[in-house]
């Protein structure tokens, strides 16, 4: 009879195997990876690694002089998780897994559930304990329980740590990286000036090319060395909460890069990818797509999103490039893909992942939000499991993207004849629940900064993108815009130097910035623009169909109709004096923004701040004010 051999806390037991092998070990991350324990009375590290088709496998590192015979490992079955203790391991120990594949060559890896990483170019893992890590952002984490977005404002800033600001560049420093906690620092007395709610930050995760972005990862539980410890990590976050603003973290669960010492091939054999290289590789991109039909890889996932928003109090994720996993035709040619087994092009293991991916983590975390950049016509992307949709808590609007710069790029006289395309967006603006994003794949690979997407010179280009933006935030969804757009960055976007934050120091720069943050600021603080964002008694035409003149009017409702706002924008050059707009009630209408003030870089005409309704049809309405309307100009009321 087999003696049961008692098991250590630590330690990787029946119940794990059992439980990561059925996709349901959500905090698997606990177990597998490097520990430091306490094991009688030695301390040490406990390692514990999946590679169920390797011959062999042993720790190496700078401790045992990389000496694949110095530290094995015990198989544990039925899964092949290798595991071993070793004792009196120093904090930051670099360190591999040596596999010995099935065919007899040695490799080495890093640790997938590595919490911590060799600064680039170095590859190896690192030993860190996180148990070190305190928090003092309990107000903010109890009070996004009962946190619910689609009642709040959400205004993102989308910010690249490595490139938004840089100290100087010097023989000692030839990155010139913010470290997180002055990046945390100043990030927080920008976001709290201009009026943003939250910030969303790209490629965090451990990656060794920063071309990628962030988007090639190689440690999926390790926030990048680049700028500092995981303690300073969560010292950012920390800090920000304290602050009152939300962290939202790019997220990639679609592919990741063929790095030698990466996920690829981990232990000889395709193991966290599909082994059809028609269902297991990206063409385009040059990277390998996790097998979603594999419980344990599904797990290693699902654990990760759970670990960045319980771990680290992250408040939400952006999840990359979601289509690339739904279609399995995505990116591909005939004979590139495989199809399903109704014959059809989606990936029902991918369906069924996102389905238990949302349904775990929002169900574990109140108040916490998963979002989808999703670019094709998916149906339910934020609609609820049960009722067949993907169960996200809102989705990138990359119609309204398109859509918005395709008419913003156009010469004013043009605009008339692509008038739709400004509408067309609230035609579905409710089938989803919405962000509407002017990101970073906007304004690199040569698609011009926002700035120079305008047409014109000089003047014209200011002020059609003053009135782009004013669009943008009285339309119906919440905002996300790209660092450097929000004071009209002229450079497209590099991650090899800052943002162009001289350009302040001119005025049409600083015009830009001023409405902005004003526009930030009236949306947070008026429940108009955000608390009925999810129904169409939020959002009223007055006049959707001024395409001669190229002018938009609508209105935003509060609940209770109270401080409801108008907006009126004019999107060609031509001055309207004579122009009237019709209103739904007889009472008077305050002019809170108008885009002609000279802080926002306009003629600076004196005007009256109330405006009286009359009797007077107009706009298919009893009631109408006049109100001279400049070229380009934009003006909000509020009744």
């Amino acid at each position: 009879m087999a003696v049961k051999k008692n098991i250590k806390p630590y330690e990787i037991g029946e119940l794990d195997h059992y439980l990561f092998g059925q996709g349901n070990h959500y905090e698997i991350y606990r177990k597998l990876g490097a520990h430091r324990v306490k094991d009688k009375d030695q301390e040490g590290v406990y390692f514990a690694v999946w590679a169920p088709h390797a011959e062999s496998v042993s720790v190496v590192g700078d401790f045992n002089n990389w000496d694949r015979e110095a530290n094995p490992m015990d198989r544990g079955e039925p899964l092949g998780i290798y595991t071993c203790f070793v004792p009196d391991l120093p904090e930051m120990s670099l360190y591999k897994y040596c596999i010995k594949t099935y065919k007899g060559e040695y490799i080495l890896k890093a640790d997938p559930f590595a919490n911590y990483a060799e600064k680039r170019p170095g590859t190896a893992s690192r030993v860190v304990d996180l148990s070190r890590i305190s928090w003092s952002d309990g107000d903010w984490m109890e009070n996004r329980r009962s946190w619910d977005y689609t009642k709040e404002p959400m205004s993102i800033y989308e910010v690249h740590i490595g490139s938004w600001k840089k100290h100087p560049l010097t023989e000692d420093d030839e990155d010139g990286f913010y470290n997180y906690r002055e990046f945390a620092r100043e990030i927080v007395k920008y976001i709290k000036y201009m009026g943003y709610t939250h910030i969303e930050i790209m490629g965090i995760a451990e990656h060794p090319f920063d071309g990628s972005w962030g988007y090639q990862v190689t440690g999926y539980f390790a926030p990048t060395s680049r700028y500092g410890t995981p303690e300073d990590f969560a010292w950012m976050i920390n800090y920000l909460h304290r602050n009152k603003i939300g962290v939202i973290l790019d997220w990639v669960p679609a592919h990741f890069p063929r790095d030698a010492h990466g996920l690829a091939d981990f232990d000889g054999t395709p193991t966290f990818e599909y082994a059809d290289p028609r269902k297991g590789e990206h063409p385009d991109w040059g990277t390998k797509i996790f097998d979603y039909g594999k419980n344990e890889v599904q797990n290693f996932l699902i654990s990760n999103a759970l670990f960045w928003i319980e771990n680290y109090h992250v408040d939400g994720l952006r999840v990359d490039a979601v289509a690339s996993m739904l279609y399995l035709d995505y990116g591909k040619q005939d004979g590139q893909w495989v199809a399903n087994k109704y014959g059809g092009n989606k990936n029902l293991e991918a369906i069924g992942f996102f389905k238990h991916l949302n349904s775990v983590v929002l169900g574990r975390n109140p108040g916490a939000v998963m979002i989808a950049e999703e670019s094709t016509a998916w149906p339910k992307v934020t609609g609820d499991v049960e009722d067949d949709g993907l169960g996200f808590s809102l989705k990138w609007n990359m119609g309204w993207m398109h859509d918005f710069t395709e008419y913003m790029k156009l010469d004013p006289y043009f605009r008339k004849g692509a008038h739709n395309l400004m509408t067309f967006a609230m035609s579905y603006a409710y089938s989803e629940k919405y962000i509407l994003v002017l990101s970073h794949d906007e304004v690199v690979h040569l698609k011009c900064s926002m700035l120079n997407k305008m047409p014109g010179l000089g003047f014209d280009k200011y002020a059609n993108l003053k009135a782009g933006y004013a669009f943008m935030m009285g339309h119906a969804g919440k905002k996300l815009l790209f660092m450097g757009q929000e004071f009209a960055q002229l450079r497209e976007w590099s991650e090899k130097r800052e943002i162009d934050w001289f350009l302040l120091a001119e005025p049409e720069h600083q015009a830009v910035q001023n409405w902005m943050r004003d526009l930030l600021h009236l949306y947070k603080k008026n429940r108009a623009l955000y608390d009925q964002d999810d129904t169409w008694e939020g959002f009223e035409w007055i006049n959707a169909d001024d395409r001669d003149r190229s002018i938009y009017s609508f209105m935003r409702h509060a609940k209770g109709g109270k401080k409801n706002l108008l907006f009126v924008i004019n999107f060609t050059p031509m001055a309207r004096d004579d122009y009237r707009v019709g209103v739904p009630r007889r009472k008077q209408y305050k002019l809170v923004m108008n885009s002609d003030d000279l802080q926002y870089g306009g003629k600076g005409e004196v005007r009256p701040k109330i405006y009286k309704a009359v009797k007077s049809e107009c706009d298919g309405r009893p009631y109408s004010f006049a109100y001279k309307l400049p070229p380009y100009g934009v003006a909000i009321f509020e009744f």
